[in-house]
């Protein structure tokens, strides 16, 4: 599977009040947990079982992605926390996980010595549940005393629980709050800030909350005190708590006015005070004091211009004060992360798709930077860093080159590597190209194709085409074991490509496929796969696409649009009804990214594109793949049933999965994301030609 990036997206149950141009599509496939609609569902998947499911070519897709999940030469890595190196963990004889921890001297050495804190199948065996694990907020002065997350199925509501690590269990009386989609924050060891549904309608349009309550230790949840209220207009409102390691720390509360717009506010002695900050920016930490802020829109400030795509220090305490510029990229450069480690920080830029980490020293009035020899032409990522040690650890990868891990020594810049990831398939025969085509506007997309060296350029070679095109979300190269070992060993061509709409050059890639400007996004993505055909890489008959989410989104608008350009169509855990997705799942979250139909002109262009409102009768569809979780609580498995059952009512073909757990992916447990995995793939190949 290449969801990835895709599972952005950020339900409850959703509504009935359908548009009335999709009125023959019946009320109960939306009563999510139904009888009816789970009916439809069992027999649907039994369906796509008997066709998929059996045989040495599903078997041998399967066998393999239970190996890859399975298998014990993964890295493990790392989270800092209280002098220790913990991992969550999963494998054969741990099916749900194990948090462990090992001391860094023997991790460092590649040879971890670990000890189980945590086991997740005991504590789901002894209380019955389906817990899913989804990480762990501990606290800054006392860090083996932490908030672990739980979820039920792989949803994105949480179950809440104090945990000390030292003693590997969870607090007696300590802080427990109910299931629920919810935010929480340390603010001292015997306080919480936590956006909550204090009642049942206390949520937004998004299905989620929007007030913050102080909770003190002891007591109920029914007697914390309120210290900010949003609106039921908003987005949602989260807190969030940050410090730099010199012992300074600021409570933030952001209320999100819709997805990409915030107003920021500082929560300090009791008082809540908004910030001069960009209504589209971002705070990643705090570093000498000073937030450490991203902005997604060009700022004037004190006289001077901040271009969109900076990276700024901003001192909360002096409204007045002009912003300090750290980094600010270049015209086909993005940065991804700015992270502070122990007085300084690791920026993660992007130059054409291909990226580096820097580390930035104060000196002066401004910084010194070196690059870090990391490898070239790669994905980098920071995956841990301390603000207390001068200690980080990061991430280099590419298509064929598998995943190594890195310590960086902050202090000096030195880089050592940790463990590399074992190929987890033969690339020797392997080549990576970047190429680009230009869309229908004459805008430049980039795009890479991975293939054997010797493929030839015959039209004849079996390509799958993945991308996403939305809510600032790049795509970078990135080593895929499934895809490597489940569809380029076997003979396919990967093409990852840089549509508008996503992050990959900054905010303004972004904006130009926002709302009724979405089409460009869809004209990338066409042209793209169009070049494909003029470079006799493949051909409509050999051709599938792929996405995810918003992705599939895209793969739905390319199905309608291009009928008879693919042959196969996988449409993950998709948004597939405009005329409707205000009213389902968190939908209406996304209106910055969409647009209203609200809206006339809005209204218009979501009617043009959307995939179930499109389907027409008498036209020649290739035979999709349709895939949801009924645990989904984001985009939720509305959407996907809707466009499944127009289909049926057009006598059209399709395929349609849907896993119960999971979440807003492809499932919980390493059997149901394998069976998921192997489904997929197996339907590829035969739309395709079987592989060997």
């Amino acid at each position: 599977m290449a969801l990835s990036a895709s599972i952005l997206l950020a339900g409850t149950a959703c509504s009935t009040a359908f548009a009335a141009d999709a009125d023959t599509i019946p009320a109960w496939l939306s009563d999510i947990n139904g009888k009816q609609a789970m009916d439809w569902v069992k027999a649907e998947n039994q369906r796509t079982i008997d066709r998929l499911g059996h045989g040495p070519l599903y078997q041998g897709l399967y066998d393999a992605s239970m190996k890859l999940q399975q298998t014990h030469d993964r890295i493990a890595f790392p989270e800092q926390n209280d002098g220790q190196i913990y991992n969550f963990w999963r494998d054969e004889t741990h099916h749900k996980g194990i948090l462990r921890r090992t001391n860094s001297s023997s991790y460092d050495a590649g040879k971890p010595e670990w000890t189980t804190v945590l086991d997740l199948d005991a504590l789901a065996a002894q209380e019955k549940r389906n817990w899913v694990w989804k990480g762990m907020d501990c606290l800054q002065k006392q860090q083996n005393i932490c908030l672990i997350n739980l979820s039920d199925g792989g949803e994105d509501a949480l179950t809440v629980r104090e945990f000390d690590l030292r003693t590997g269990k969870f607090v007696e009386g300590g802080f427990t709050l109910p299931h629920a989609k919810q935010i929480v924050a340390w603010l001292d060891q015997n306080t919480l800030l936590i956006s909550y549904p204090w009642t049942p309608d206390q949520v937004t349009a998004s299905s989620y909350p929007y007030i913050i309550k102080e909770l003190k230790r002891g007591q109920k949840l029914s007697e914390a005190k309120t210290i900010f209220s949003g609106t039921k207009a908003d987005f949602e409102v989260d807190p969030e708590v940050f410090h730099d390691g010199l012992g300074h720390q600021i409570a933030i509360i952001r209320e999100g006015v819709e997805f990409f717009s915030f107003r920021t506010y500082a929560y300090q002695n009791g008082k809540v005070t908004e910030l001069d900050l960009p209504r589209k920016s971002n705070i990643s930490g705090l570093f000498n004091n000073k937030l450490v802020v991203f902005l997604s829109e060009d700022w004037n400030k004190s006289g001077q211009h901040f271009p969109a795509g900076s990276v700024v220090l901003v001192d909360p305490s002096s409204p007045q004060a002009v912003p300090q510029v750290v980094a600010i990229p270049g015209a086909k450069q993005v940065i991804e992360e700015a992270t502070v480690s122990h007085g300084r920080l690791l920026v993660t830029l992007y130059d054409n798709v291909r990226g580096r980490i820097s580390l930035y020293t104060p000196q002066g009035e401004g910084f010194a930077h070196q690059d870090l020899e990391l490898p070239a032409n790669m994905s980098v990522n920071v995956v841990s860093a301390d603000v207390h040690e001068p200690v980080a650890y990061a991430t280099s990868a590419g298509f064929l080159t598998p995943t190594t891990l890195w310590r960086i020594d902050t202090a000096t810049g030195a880089v050592s590597k940790v463990s590399s990831l074992p190929a987890q398939f033969d690339a020797t025969n392997m080549v990576v190209d970047q190429d680009h085509v230009r869309s229908k506007d004459g805008t430049v997309i980039p795009y890479f194709a991975v293939h054997r060296k010797d493929m030839k350029f015959n039209g004849t070679n079996p390509t799958l085409l993945y991308a996403y095109g939305g809510f600032e979300v790049p795509l970078f190269p990135h080593y895929s074991a499934s895809i490597g070992k489940s569809w380029l060993e076997r003979g396919g061509v990967y093409v990852l490509a840089n549509i508008r709409g996503g992050g990959e050059f900054g905010p303004a890639w972004h904006e130009a496929g926002l709302k009724t400007h979405r089409q460009r996004i869809y004209d990338d993505f066409a042209a793209v796969g169009k070049d494909l055909f003029t470079k006799k890489i493949t051909s409509p008959q050999h051709l599938a696409i792929q996405g995810g989410s918003n992705g599939g989104l895209l793969m739905g608008v390319e199905f309608t649009q291009h009928p008879d350009m693919w042959r196969a169509v996988d449409i993950e855990v998709p948004l597939l009804d405009m005329m409707n997705f205000e009213h389902m799942s968190a939908g209406a979250s996304w209106v910055g990214e969409y647009g209203s139909v609200s809206i006339p002109e809005q209204k218009a262009f979501l009617r043009s594109i959307s995939p179930v409102q499109n389907l027409k009768a008498g036209t020649r569809y290739p035979e999709p793949f349709i895939e949801t979780t009924t645990k989904d609580d984001r985009v939720g498995p509305v959407h996907a049933r809707r466009f499944a059952w127009r289909m049926s009512e057009l006598k059209l073909p399709y395929y349609y999965w849907e896993q119960v757990a999971g979440g807003h992916g492809v499932g919980a447990s390493q059997a149901e994301v394998a069976q998921t995995e192997a489904l997929t793939y197996a339907y590829l190949w035969d739309k395709l030609g079987t592989s060997n």
